[in-house]
C-alpha cells in the first residue's frame, strides 16, 4: 500500500446501523473527485433469501433511478459483529458487480479501486477502511489514513455544477386487437427506438445557463449529435481550465456557463449550485441532396388494430466537474441519464400497459444530511397520503437514513432550480411571503462558556405585533407566537394551510367548544392550553405542556428543553402571566448548569428591519442569570411552556 493512500470522507457522518441490525451500505463517490472520496452512503434494502446476500438486480434498478449521473458506487460498508475482513471482501466484490450493472457493462471497471469498510455493532464508532486495487486482487489492504472534510458542501459545489434536461415524449403504439400480447413487444421496440434517437447524429443539444447576473451572460452553445463522443470513458476525459475558451465544443468547459463570482453570503448547496440547462432539439426537416416533393406513405393494417398513446415526461439532473468539456457532459451524463430514466419509466408502465395509464413524473430532492440531490419517480395517480405512496417514501427514507417523522420527500420539498435567487437573499419574498425568516441566524453567541447549543430545526417566519395592519398590541403576543409555530409546520411541509389570523384562531376555539361565540373578534388573551387546542384542530399536532410555579424552575429543565430541540426541533411557546414569547433554542453547560435561552419576542412593533430587530434584542440570547444578577424568567411568575411534537409521517 502506498504511504499517501487515504480515504476522504465528505458526508458529515456515515449511516449508523438501523435498530442495531447487521447490514450493508453502498459507498457513493464521483469520477470527478479524487479516488477513494466518499460523498454519501445508501442502505442496501433488497436481499436474497436465505443467504441475505444483496439482490444486485433490484438494487441496480433502484439506484439507477435514484443517483444522478456523475455519482457512482465506489464501495460498500459492512455492519456486523464478527469475521469482518471476509465480509468486507464479499461486500467490495458485490459493490464492483453493482457498479458494472449501473454502468450497463461499459467502462473499464475491472481496474478501478474500490473501498470496503467495517463497522462493529458493539462500538458503532470504530470504522475500519480497506481498499481493493482491482477485480483481480486476491486480497484487500487496510487504509490507515482517513480524512474527514471540514467543509464538504464547499468541496462539492466549488468543484462541480448541475446540468438539467427536460424532454417530453409522446408516441403511438398500434397493436392488433386480437393479439394484445403483441402490444408489449411493440411498446418495447418503440421505446428502444426513442432511446436510440437521443444519440442520432441529427439531434441537436442546446446548452445555456439558467442563472444570469446580467443580460450579457454566455451565449447558448449548439451541439450536434454527430459531434458527440460516446466512446471515451469519463475517467479518461481531459479536464480543461475554468477559463478555457474557443469555438471548438471540445474546448469549452462547463465553467463557461457558471457564475464567475457569487455573493459571500450565499451558502454552498445544491439549491445555490451553478446550473446549466440542456435542451433537446430534433431536426425533422433535414436538407436533402436533391429536390423532391413531400411523400405520404399509406400502409393499411392487415387486421383490426388499437391505438395506444404513450407519454413520458423526462427530467434528468446530472453532476459534472466544472472543468469537464460541455460536449462530454452531454454525451456521458445527460444522454445516458435520459436513456436510463426512459427505461425505468418503461418498466414501471409495462405490467399495466393496457389497463392503466400511470402518470409518472420525476422529482429532484436534496434532503438534509445528503450532500447531493437525488431523483425519485412518483406516480401521480396516487395521492401523497395514499398508502402506496407512503410505502414508497418509507422505503426511500430507510435507504437514505432519513427520519420517519419528517416529510422530506414530498412534492412540496422538491428542489427548485429554475428560480433560485442568485443574490443570496432569502427566498421568502419569491414564494409570496413578506415575513422575515430565520431571524436568529447570524446573531451573536450567548457568551455562556462551555455550552452546547440546541436550536430549532428548519425555517420559520417571525410574527409580531402590528403586522398586516392589525393592532394587537398589548394582547396578541400568544397569537403571534402561535402564528410563528404554524409557519414552521408550513415551511417544513407538514401542512399546506395558510397561517391563521387572530379571528381564525378564535373561530377554531369556538368551533371546538372551548370558547363562547362572543370570543370571536374580542381582545382576550390566550395561553398554552388554547394554543395546543388550535394546533390539534388545524394541524393534528399534539403538544406537551410544562408547568412551572416559578421562573426559577425553568433553567432546571434546560437539559429537557435541549433534548426537545434535538429530537423534535419545533419552536416552543413560553407563557408567563399576560406575556408570551417564542423559544428557538437553548445553550446549556451540563457540567455547570449554566444556560441561556434564544428568545424571539413577538412584542416588537416596528417594521421588518432585521438589523433593528437583532440590535434591539427582539431576537437574541437571554441568560438564566445575567452579569447584573437579573433573570429573564421572573421568580414570582407562573410559566407554561408549550412543546409541539412532530407528526409521525413521511
Amino acid at each position: 500500500m502506498e504511504e499517501n493512500t487515504s480515504v476522504r470522507v465528505l458526508c458529515t457522518k456515515l449511516l449508523l446501523p438501523h435498530k442495531n441490525e447487521s447490514g450493508l451500505q453502498w459507498l457513493i463517490g464521483s469520477p470527478f473527485f479524487p479516488p477513494l472520496t466518499i460523498i454519501s452512503t445508501v442502505r442496501c434494502i433488497h436481499t436474497l433469501s436465505p443467504s441475505d446476500a444483496p439482490d444486485l438486480l433490484k438494487e441496480s434498478e433502484d439506484l439507477r433511478a435514484l443517483l444522478l449521473k456523475g455519482f457512482d458506487v465506489i464501495g460498500a460498508i459492512v455492519i456486523g459483529k464478527s469475521d469482518s475482513e471476509s465480509k468486507v471482501r464479499e461486500a467490495i466484490d458485490a459493490a464492483r458487480r453493482l457498479r458494472k450493472l449501473l454502468s450497463n457493462g461499459g467502462g473499464d471497471l475491472e481496474n478501478k479501486e474500490m473501498i470496503g469498510a467495517y463497522v462493529d455493532l458493539n462500538s458503532k464508532t470504530d470504522i475500519r477502511f480497506f481498499m481493493s486495487k482491482s477485480a483481480s486482487s486476491t486480497s484487500i489492504e487496510p487504509v490507515n489514513s482517513v480524512v474527514y472534510e471540514e467543509k464538504p458542501e464547499k468541496f462539492v459545489w466549488e468543484t462541480g455544477c448541475l446540468l438539467r434536461c427536460e424532454v417530453p415524449i409522446r408516441f403511438p403504439v398500434y397493436f392488433p386487437v386480437n393479439s394484445p400480447i403483441d402490444a408489449e413487444k411493440i411498446y418495447w421496440r418503440a421505446t428502444e427506438a426513442v432511446a436510440a434517437k437521443l444519440k442520432d447524429p441529427q439531434v441537436v443539444y442546446m446548452v445555456e445557463t439558467i442563472r444570469k447576473t446580467s443580460a450579457e451572460g454566455p451565449k447558448p452553445l449548439i451541439l450536434c449529435g454527430a459531434e458527440l463522443d460516446f466512446q471515451t470513458d469519463v475517467s479518461n476525459i481531459k479536464l480543461l481550465g475554468k477559463d478555457a475558451q474557443g469555438s471548438d465544443p471540445k474546448c469549452i468547459p462547463c465553467a463557461h456557463f457558471c457564475l464567475k463570482s457569487k455573493p459571500d453570503s450565499q451558502k454552498f448547496s445544491a439549491e445555490n449550485a451553478d446550473t446549466i440547462q440542456v435542451s433537446v432539439l430534433l431536426n425533422n426537416s433535414e436538407k436533402s441532396l436533391k429536390s423532391i416533393a413531400p411523400v405520404a406513405e399509406y400502409v393499411p393494417a392487415l387486421e383490426e388494430a388499437r391505438l395506444l398513446a404513450v407519454s413520458f415526461k423526462l427530467e434528468v439532473l446530472c453532476y459534472a466537474a466544472k472543468d469537464i468539456p460541455v460536449m462530454y457532459a452531454v454525451s456521458k451524463l445527460i444522454i445516458p441519464g435520459l436513456v436510463d430514466q426512459l427505461n425505468s419509466m418503461k418498466n414501471l408502465i409495462l405490467p399495466n400497459l393496457l389497463t392503466e395509464h400511470p402518470q409518472l413524473r420525476p422529482y429532484h430532492f436534496n434532503p438534509p444530511g445528503v450532500l447531493h440531490p437525488i431523483t425519485v419517480v412518483y406516480e401521480l395517480n396516487y395521492g401523497e397520503t395514499e398508502m402506496k405512496q407512503v410505502e414508497i417514501r418509507k422505503s426511500l427514507h430507510l435507504r437514505l437514513g432519513l427520519p420517519f417523522d419528517r416529510p422530506l420527500l414530498r412534492i412540496a420539498n422538491v428542489l427548485d432550480l429554475s428560480t433560485t435567487n442568485v443574490s443570496g437573499r432569502s427566498d421568502s419574498i419569491r414564494k409570496g411571503s413578506t415575513f422575515l425568516k430565520d431571524v436568529h441566524i447570524g446573531i451573536p453567541s450567548s457568551g455562556v462558556p462551555g455550552c452546547s447549543m440546541s436550536l430549532v430545526q428548519g425555517s420559520y417566519e417571525y410574527y409580531h405585533y402590528l403586522q398586516d395592519g392589525f393592532n394587537d398590541s398589548g394582547w396578541g403576543c400568544a397569537y403571534r407566537s402561535l402564528q410563528t409555530i404554524i409557519s414552521w409546520f408550513r415551511l417544513q411541509h407538514y401542512t399546506s394551510i395558510d397561517v391563521p389570523s387572530h379571528r381564525e384562531i378564535q373561530q377554531s376555539l369556538v368551533e371546538i367548544g372551548d370558547k363562547d361565540p362572543s370570543f370571536i373578534g374580542s381582545r382576550e388573551w390566550i395561553g398554552a392550553i388554547e394554543l395546543s387546542f388550535v394546533l390539534d384542530k388545524l394541524l393534528g399536532v399534539s403538544c406537551k405542556v410544562m408547568n412551572f410555579r416559578s421562573g426559577a424552575e425553568v433553567p432546571e429543565k434546560c437539559r429537557e428543553l435541549a433534548l426537545h430541540f434535538e429530537n423534535q426541533g419545533t419552536p416552543i411557546m413560553i407563557g408567563g402571566g399576560v406575556l408570551a414569547y417564542t423559544l428557538l433554542g437553548v445553550d446549556y453547560n451540563e457540567a455547570s448548569g449554566d444556560c441561556a435561552f434564544l428568545i424571539l419576542d413577538p412584542h416588537y412593533t416596528g417594521n421588518d428591519d432585521l438589523k433593528k430587530i437583532v440590535n434591539g434584542g427582539w431576537c437574541g440570547w437571554k441568560k438564566a442569570v445575567d452579569s447584573k444578577g437579573k433573570s429573564f424568567f421572573l421568580h414570582d411568575k407562573f410559566y407554561n411552556l408549550l412543546l409541539p411534537q412532530r407528526p409521525n409521517m413521511v
